[in-house]
């Protein structure tokens, strides 16, 4: 079959591999039908070191089940599933607790134990807690949402989340890629009044307007701080959503945030310590987030994609094949797309 491989930094490539295949019991094969490039998967593109053997990526997919391990129980050949970016048993007690991305025996695609989705097809571990079969026949106009539901729709639902939106309080949003537009569709939802996004690419923002962004600050660092401040009296908002990962967005998040306020953050951090650990200590800001359970909220999610009130495949806007996925991530990297979607 024929995947994309990351040989290193800018060398992505799409290659001939062996066959995805059942290894386990609890497993499933799936054929893709959509996966995507992640804003995540642009870290590796700017700095992984050079390797012979590559790395098979790609952690975000929809797609048909062909076959099931002897031990699989809610998962039947022909189902259309979601395939959420982290693999989870749905039976530890983490994630009884909604948190999957915690599994006790869980892990994430693409990596060099479980090779990624951007392929022809992906062998799926714990299958039974892992994939979300959705019910009867779906509208070709809904693909790109529900492919959201993989990972960005919920990671952002996760930052608002862990950021504590609450009816009626005031937001920021750090970053316009498709984690942050789809953190203000988060935000608005769980009834922000104010949603403030930090970003400044002109199609980006205009996109975050139509999901329920009121205001937009397009200064960095001190600046940006200085303005959110001004936007909030002087006293910053009550929720911040990081969804960048830099150690700059850290800090601004931390400074823009309120006293007793909270920064849920979901960018993959690329910082070794915290910053603004001093000023969080004396503002009471709690610092929360991580890794989305995303198959956590599909659920919650779900039917609000199903009847419209929420589009998050928006921040889809380009479509390539397989053999384009090399140009996707020059793209992305470039900031001439969002996010792209791949269709084998």
């Amino acid at each position: 079959m024929r995947a994309t491989v990351m040989f290193g930094a800018g060398d992505v490539r799409v290659e001939k591999v062996p066959d995805a295949r059942l290894m386990e019991p609890t497993d499933a094969l799936v054929t893709i039908t959509r996966a995507s490039i992640c804003g995540s998967d642009l870290w590796p593109y700017k700095d992984m070191a050079q390797t012979q053997t590559g790395r098979r990526m790609g952690h975000e997919a929809i797609g048909v089940v062909e076959s099931v391990g002897s031990e699989v129980r809610t998962v039947r050949v022909g189902d259309f599933v979601i395939m959420p970016f982290a693999f989870s048993d749905g039976t530890c007690v983490f994630c009884h607790e909604g948190l999957n991305t915690s599994c006790v025996h869980g892990g994430f695609f693409g990596t060099e134990s479980v090779p990624g989705a951007q392929a022809e097809a992906v062998r799926v571990p714990q299958a039974d807690g892992t994939l979300y079969v959705l019910p009867g026949r779906t509208d070709e106009a809904l693909m790109a949402s529900l492919l959201t539901l993989s990972d960005v729709m919920g990671t952002g639902h996760h930052a608002a989340i862990t950021a504590r939106v609450r009816r009626g309080g005031t937001a920021a949003v750090i970053g316009d890629g498709a984690v942050g537009l789809c953190g203000v569709i988060a935000a608005r939802r769980l009834g922000a009044e104010r949603i403030i996004l930090l970003g400044r690419h002109p199609d980006r923002i205009a996109l975050a307007e139509q999901f329920g962004a009121t205001d937009v600050v397009s200064e960095r660092g001190a600046e940006a701080i200085a303005r959110v401040r001004e936007l909030t009296g002087g006293f910053g908002v009550h929720s911040v959503l990081e969804c960048v990962g830099a150690s700059d967005a850290m800090l601004t998040a931390v400074n823009i945030a309120r006293a007793g306020g909270a920064v849920g953050r979901v960018g993959v951090p690329h910082y070794a310590a915290t910053p603004g650990s001093e000023p969080a200590f004396y503002g009471n800001i709690g610092i929360n987030g991580g890794p989305a359970p995303a198959r956590a909220y599909i659920e919650e999610l779900l039917p609000e994609v199903l009847e419209g009130r929420i589009e998050p495949g928006r921040v889809f806007d380009r479509l390539v094949d397989l053999d384009g996925a090399p140009d996707g991530y020059r793209a992305m990297n470039e900031r001439e797309a969002i996010k792209v979607m791949v269709k084998p």
